[in-house]
């Protein structure tokens, strides 16, 4: 605790050298995000559909995935849940993701967190939903989603290095509702 309360006077003291050394308006970058976060709007929800994913062995398993996607931090941001039921209900998959903006370099950012792994990509947003991919020592995984209406049809490809595409992943979500989700619940002042 007293550990703890070091590190956080220090971050206290730290904080209007860090401000004056990096001049900006909030309001205005949070407005750029803000902004930006608009492109995704139509990705706001709960979702819920078939989906499949290829395993190791090269088996062909599917399940139900569910998405709950909302804005947060007034909007600046993009909060994404998503998880895999198995046919007796049990979780298979859990993931969980913030899509950010940055106005300096006019860029997307997915930083994701699932099957025990983080990590940040490029993530762009499309006429018709979005794009992003994870680079691998072989090559890259691209996963690309299109909005249609009330459905959300997002595919996943292996992109080995000089051989064929494989797709590995695939859900068609049916919107079910609108979600207050992550913003409701905040706890209150008093």
């Amino acid at each position: 605790m007293r550990l703890l309360t070091l590190v956080l006077a220090g971050a206290a003291a730290l904080a209007p050298i860090t401000a004056a050394a990096q001049p900006h308006d909030a309001a205005a970058l949070i407005a750029s995000q803000t902004e930006a976060m608009r492109a995704l709007a139509t990705l706001d929800g709960v979702w819920r559909g078939p989906a499949t994913v290829s395993e190791a062995d090269g088996r062909r398993v599917a399940f139900v995935q569910t998405e709950r996607i909302g804005p947060f931090l007034g909007g600046s941001i993009k909060v994404i849940e998503g998880r895999g039921y198995a046919d007796d209900g049990a979780v298979r998959f859990n993931a969980f993701g913030i899509v950010s903006f940055d106005p300096a370099t006019r860029a997307y950012t997915l930083h994701s967190h699932a099957q025990g792994r983080v990590g940040d990509f490029a993530f762009v947003p499309t006429a018709d939903g979005y794009r992003w991919e994870i680079p691998l020592p072989i090559g890259r995984i691209r996963y690309v989603a299109t909005v249609s209406g009330e459905e959300l049809h997002e595919v996943g490809d292996l992109l080995p290095d000089g051989r064929a595409p494989v797709r590995i992943f695939e859900m068609r979500l049916k919107r079910i509702g609108a979600t207050d989700w992550p913003g409701a619940g905040a706890v209150p002042p008093k």
